[in-house]
C-alpha cells in the first residue's frame, strides 16, 4: 500500500493493517473510515473497527493543506522519535500511544485519543482557563527536560521550512502573499515591518539560531492547534517540527499565541514564572514578537477574526518585543 485517504477500499487498508500485525486479531474488522479534523501537515484517518478506532497519520512529500509547498519525507520519522523520546514518562498521559510504525509507507499508528478538541477556540474566547494554562506550562517543561536521546533526528528540512515562513518570507516586500485578500488593508499595513532594516537584522540573527543544533528536546510547534482538550484530560500532538534546539523556542511561540489570542502581553511574565527551568527572557520576547509577526502578515493564518486596528495594535506590541 503506497497511499491512505478517504476513498481507500477497508478491505484494502483491512489487508495493510493485518499485514502489519496492527489488528489486535483476525476477528477484528474494520467497520469504516472518517476524517478526524482538518490536519495541516499530512494525511490524518481514523479507522473504525469493531472493537475501537485507531488514527492512521503518513506523510507526503508535500504540505497537505498548501500542496504547492513541498515538505521532507522523514518528518513523520521525526514525530515518531518523538513520541518514543517521551513515551516511558510524565508526558505519556499527555500523548498518544503509538501503536505501530510503517517507515516504507511514511505511516504511523497511533491511539485515538477520542472526541478532542484542539484549542483554536482560544482565539475566539480571547482568554485561557489558569488551570489548563498551567497544565500546558507544565507539559512543556516535561518535554523540555527529557532526556535526548544521541541519534534523535536533526529534522533540518523541517526547520529549512519552518524558517523560510517564520522568518524571512513574512519580511520580504515581494513574497507573492496576497494580504489585501485575506483582510483589505493588510498589505499596507505590513510594508513598515517589510522595510525596517534593523528588525530585520535581529529577525535573521535569531533564525540562524533556529537552524543550528542546542541541547533542548522541543515540541516545535506548541500553539493552540497542537493542544487537544478532552473532558478534564490535555493531550499534546503533531510534533513533526520537533528538533534539538534552545527552550525559548517552544515558550516564546506558546507566548505569541495567548498574546495573540488576548490582546495582553502579560502572558509572558505568567508563562516564564511558571516555567521551571532557566530561559532568557528578551529571547523569548523577541521569538514571540516574530510569531506574532509572521501569522499576522505571512503565509500561515489563524482561524483568529481581527480588526485592522486590533492587528496593528498587536504588530507593535510585537515590533517593541523584538526591538526592546
Amino acid at each position: 500500500m503506497k497511499h491512505i485517504d478517504l476513498d481507500i477500499p477497508i478491505s484494502e487498508l483491512q489487508e495493510y493493517m493485518h499485514q502489519n500485525d496492527w489488528l489486535l486479531s483476525k476477528n477484528e474488522e474494520i467497520l469504516g473510515i472518517e476524517k478526524p479534523g482538518e490536519g495541516n501537515m499530512n494525511v490524518v484517518l481514523r479507522a473504525i473497527t469493531n472493537q475501537r478506532s485507531l488514527i492512521l497519520k503518513q506523510s507526503r512529500p508535500f504540505v497537505q493543506k498548501y500542496q504547492q509547498i513541498k515538505a521532507p519525507l522523514d518528518r513523520i520519522a521525526v514525530e515518531h522519535e518523538f513520541y518514543e523520546a517521551i513515551q516511558n514518562s510524565a508526558l505519556s498521559a499527555h500523548i498518544p500511544k503509538i501503536l505501530g510504525y510503517d517507515m516504507e509507507d511514511h505511516l504511523l499508528l497511533l491511539e485515538d485519543l477520542g472526541n478532542c478538541e484542539d484549542m483554536t477556540s482560544l482565539y475566539q474566547k480571547r482568554t485561557i482557563d489558569k488551570k489548563e494554562l498551567q497544565k500546558l506550562i507544565f507539559i512543556l517543561g516535561l518535554i523540555h527536560r527529557t532526556k535526548v536521546p544521541q541519534d534523535f533526528p536533526d529534522n533540518i528540512e523541517m526547520r529549512k521550512l519552518n524558517h523560510q515562513h517564520i522568518f524571512v518570507l513574512p519580511f520580504m516586500e515581494d513574497n507573492g502573499f496576497s494580504l489585501d485578500e485575506i483582510q483589505p488593508g493588510l498589505q499596507e499595513l505590513s510594508l513598515s515591518y517589510k522595510k525596517d532594516n534593523a528588525l530585520k537584522k535581529i529577525v535573521k540573527k535569531i533564525g540562524d539560531r533556529y537552524l543550528s543544533k542546542g541541547t533542548t528536546l522541543l515540541h516545535g510547534d506548541y500553539y493552540p492547534g497542537s493542544w487537544m482538550t478532552e473532558t478534564n484530560n490535555l493531550y499534546v500532538i503533531d510534533p513533526e517540527f520537533g528538533f534539538v534546539g534552545f527552550a525559548e523556542f517552544d515558550l516564546g511561540v506558546m507566548v505569541a499565541h495567548l498574546i495573540m489570542a488576548s490582546g495582553k502581553k502579560k502572558y509572558l511574565k505568567r508563562i516564564l514564572a511558571q516555567y521551571n527551568g532557566e530561559v532568557d527572557e528578551k529571547l523569548v520576547a523577541q521569538i514571540a514578537g516574530i510569531e506574532i509577526i509572521r501569522r499576522l502578515i505571512g503565509l500561515a493564518q489563524l482561524p483568529m477574526e481581527r480588526t485592522i486596528k486590533e492587528r496593528k495594535s498587536l504588530l507593535k506590541k510585537a515590533y517593541k518585543m523584538i526591538m526592546a
